[in-house]
């Protein structure tokens, strides 16, 4: 533990810099026009990798942005870890709502402050520095394999496809993943549940043009008024979605699971603060927790019609827009919830409009057991860290790629992240507590060595 210690240290400052420098290329996967941005950063991690230690790295093309993949093999006896992150990043609007340039980090109150200071640039280097320590000390004491895919904020649409074609190079014991949350520095906890996606887009058109509200406000149906209308009916009064068949394959727990699930500490007070609000909302009968961790939900991300700039102008739009996502659990399949949707909102459109659905992408929930080997090695190396057992939550986000990974190549995920839920990921503002980067880079090692040592 000294040494490790000792080498953060006296470290630092080389780990921010070149940390700093990832952050600096805006790679936002979402933009066609940051394509040059994605094949510099994939470059980047390359070179990161080889510097650090790596036998072999090199960048891999898909059908979209390049994976970059790395190993180094310390005997052929050996169990095989694989390390799975990604380097693109949420697009950052609204900028005026960001206090600092969000490719341009900053140190402020013991956090770094920019677009993927958490998610998932932040996250990934800790591991890159924990395996430059092994190397460097010859403690390596596991085979280590990094995939490090560019896609993951739109959906991880060409990873499954490179995973079935690599499969022979992607083999490994287990898949050791941050880019979760814990509850908090003196309440650590492992990640066991993820919710899975379906994320849909929709689009209404009325007439065929702009029209002037005076001469047709009140005559023809108005797309955005139309659109509001039929959002507003996907939930009821309770906050239930009302989509026919969208509650039948979910999991239920049970009275006895769902209380071991309240024993995780959660201040509703301290929740509301921190995100200023005066109340909590969602499906009648469950919990906060319960509400992001085993339960669905639907949520409008974003919707737009019409005139929306300054001053007046008095139009009846033609078009409105919304993208729609659904938040699934245990035993839902995003392919079914795509046409369950699909369908039902098709048929609650009035005459008089004509309504188009798109699924833009999603995924399954994924449920790790805390009974296997990697989750024990994970949750020593947590405790000799934090000097606390980590507590197993579920978390409400998804990774849809990470049961992907189960189905195709046959090997479980540990979801050990450091992040918190005040990073403000996805959001303006977006940070990541310097305590935390540097006590992944303490912890990761110990991962390594607990899972070699556990090994029968």
């Amino acid at each position: 533990m000294d040494q490790l210690k000792q080498f953060i240290e006296d470290n630092k400052q080389r780990f921010l810099d070149e940390l700093f420098e990832l952050i600096r290329v805006p790679s936002i996967s979402a933009k066609p026009e940051n394509k040059p941005d994605m094949i510099k950063m994939a470059g980047l991690l390359r070179d990161a990798l080889l510097e650090a230690g790596a036998d072999k790295a090199r960048v891999m093309e898909t059908r979209g942005q390049p994976v970059v993949f790395g190993s180094r093999l310390a005997g052929q006896d050996l169990p095989t870890v694989l390390i799975y992150g990604h380097y693109d990043v949420q697009p950052v609007e609204p900028l005026e709502l960001w206090d600092s340039q969000p490719f341009e980090p900053e140190i402020r109150d013991g956090k770094i402050w920019a677009r993927g200071a958490d998610d998932d640039k932040g996250q990934l280097y800790m591991h890159i520095k924990a395996f430059e320590f092994m190397v460097k000390t010859g403690q390596l004491p596991c085979n280590v394999k990094f995939m490090i895919e560019g896609e993951e904020e739109v959906g991880s649409p060409s990873l499954k496809e490179f995973c079935r074609k690599n499969q022979e190079l992607l083999k490994a014991d287990i898949i050791l993943v941050s880019d979760t949350t814990m509850i908090g520095t003196e309440i650590p906890s492992i990640t066991v549940g993820l919710r899975g996606l379906s994320y849909m887009e929709v689009e209404v058109t009325g007439p065929n043009r702009d029209l002037h509200s005076g001469l047709f406000g009140g005559a023809v149906a108005n797309p955005v008024n139309v659109l509001c209308k039929m959002i507003a009916s996907l939930t009821n009064d309770k906050n239930e979605i009302t989509i026919a068949g969208f509650y039948d394959d979910v999991l239920v727990l049970s009275r006895e699971e769902r209380d071991e699930m309240a024993k995780a500490p959660f201040d509703v007070e301290t929740y509301k603060k921190e995100i200023d609000v005066d109340a909590v909302a969602g499906e009648e009968s469950y919990t906060t927790l319960e509400r992001t961790g085993i339960r669905p939900s639907l949520d409008v991300n974003g919707i737009w019609g019409g005139y929306t700039g300054e001053g007046a102008k008095t139009i009846l739009p033609s078009k409105a827009f919304a993208k729609i996502s659904m938040r699934l659990v245990p035993n839902q399949h995003s392919a079914r919830i795509d046409k369950l949707f699909e369908n039902h909102f098709r048929s609650i459109a009035p005459k008089g409009v004509r309504v188009d659905v798109r699924s833009l992408h999603g995924g399954e929930g994924y449920v790790a057991p805390i009974d296997t080997v990697a989750y024990q090695a994970a949750s020593k190396a947590m405790e000799q860290t934090f000097g606390r057992k980590p507590i197993p939550t579920r978390s409400g986000g998804s990774i849809p790629i990470i049961s992907d990974f189960e189905e195709v190549l046959g090997i479980k995920t540990i979801l050990m992240g450091f992040g918190l839920e005040s990073d403000a990921i996805h959001s303006p503002n977006e940070n990541y507590p310097l305590e935390h980067f540097y006590k992944g880079i303490e912890t990761i090692p110990y991962f390594f060595k607990n899972f070699a040592e556990m090994q029968d």
